[in-house]
């Protein structure tokens, strides 16, 4: 049996997609097949075939889409059952004072809503692009921006993941014990 990763995320605008291919391209370099995907499509998914779950979730106001809570319910048994991982991204995760797991407001508030308790934990900054927001979310966003001293030019694009960070998480994910029923395969 192969030791099969599944790699599934929500996303508000992209990003976290990104964080995700660079997690899989160093997961794959470390040898461990990835299979990555929506939490949309991974959901329909028998979860026993993988060797190891991560899940990465992007905030929007403070807030995770409600898919990764209702994920999470559908399949906490096999998530406890495997090595298994969270992390989330957020723009508040570019203060140093905000950017680590024990740190964050949104992920410490999260993970109190949950009864899930994730092996290995990470939070990274996103990505600030005012031009693709909507008129709303753009005010909105330069509002916060502006109270937690931010960038709030509507034309700043800043990407302010630290990719070292990201590749790190991915290098635990890989030192993640694979299951009894893994080994050998």
């Amino acid at each position: 049996m192969t030791h099969l990763t599944l790699l599934t995320y929500s996303t508000t605008d992209g990003h976290t997609i990104k964080i995700c291919e660079r997690i899989k391209q160093v997961l794959e370099q470390a040898g461990l097949a990835v299979t990555l995907l929506p939490l949309a499509e991974a959901n329909e998914l028998d979860l026993n075939s993988f060797a190891r779950i991560v899940i990465g979730a992007s905030i929007r106001y403070g807030k995770h889409q409600p898919q990764v809570a209702a994920f999470i319910a559908k399949h906490q048994a096999v998530l406890e059952s495997k090595p298994n991982a969270f992390f989330t991204v957020n723009i508040v995760a570019r203060k140093p004072n905000k950017n680590r797991p024990e740190n964050n407001p949104y992920l410490i508030k999260y993970l109190k809503t949950i009864s899930w308790k994730p092996q290995l934990l990470d939070v990274f900054a996103g990505k600030l692009n005012y031009p693709i927001y909507g008129p709303l979310d753009r005010l909105m966003i330069r509002f916060i921006m502006l109270i937690t001293k931010g960038p709030t030019d509507p034309k700043t694009v800043i990407e302010f993941t630290d990719w070292s960070r990201v590749e790190a998480f991915a290098k635990a994910v890989c030192e993640l014990p694979a299951p009894a029923t893994c080994n050998g395969g």
